[in-house]
C-alpha cells in the first residue's frame, strides 16, 4: 500500500518548508495491518539507511519491523521521488513524501528535528526547529519576524 504524507502550517514571510538534511530522521506512529495494535512510541526512519526484510531474497527497506504483538514482519520504504518542499496555499495540505508499505501503515508524524525554508528576501533559515510544532526567528534581510506555527500531517492513500 502506498501511503502519503502531506502536511499544512501557518507560515509566516517563509516558503519552502522542508527537512533541512538527506538524512533528516522522520518520527512516524506506526500501526500492525494484521492485528491492528498500535506501536507504543514514535518510530524514526530515514531515506538513507536501508535495512534487510527477512525471506525478501535480497530486498531492503528503510524501515523493517516485528509487531510486539502478532510477531509479523512489516516494513516500508521511501518513494524515490524528491521530497516537495511545503509552499502553503492557504494553509492547505500539501503532499510532502510517499512511501511503500508492506503490512503496517503510519497513522502519526512528529514534525520534531531541523527544517529549512526561505524569507521573503532570499534569506536561507537551515535550522528552523519545530518545537510543539512552531518556529519563530527574525529576518535581518527582510527586517520583519518569521515563523512556522499550527503545523499539522495527515496520512492519505496515495
Amino acid at each position: 500500500m502506498r501511503l502519503q504524507l502531506s502536511i499544512k502550517a501557518e507560515l509566516e514571510n517563509v516558503t519552502n518548508l522542508e527537512p533541512a538534511e538527506k538524512d533528516f530522521e522522520f518520527f512516524f506512529q506506526v500501526k500492525c495491518n494484521s492485528c491492528n495494535e498500535v506501536h507504543p512510541k514514535f518510530v524514526s526512519l530515514n531515506r538513507i539507511e536501508e535495512r534487510d526484510v527477512s525471506g525478501g531474497k535480497g530486498s531492503t527497506a528503510h524501515f523493517v519491523w516485528k509487531c510486539g504483538l502478532c510477531k509479523r514482519e512489516s516494513s516500508a520504504k521511501f518513494e524515490g521521488t524528491p521530497i516537495t518542499p511545503y509552499n502553503p496555499e492557504n494553509a492547505e495540505f500539501a503532499p510532502l513524501l510517499v512511501l511503500e508499505c508492506r503490512g503496517l501503515e503510519f497513522i502519526g508524524f512528529d514534525p520534531r528535528g531541523i527544517w529549512k525554508c526561505v524569507g521573503t528576501k532570499g534569506t536561507v533559515f537551515s535550522e528552523a526547529e519545530l518545537v510543539d510544532g512552531e518556529w519563530n526567528d527574525y529576518d535581518e534581510k527582510a527586517a520583519q519576524p518569521v515563523g512556522i506555527s499550527d503545523f499539522d500531517s495527515r496520512w492519505d492513500r496515495a
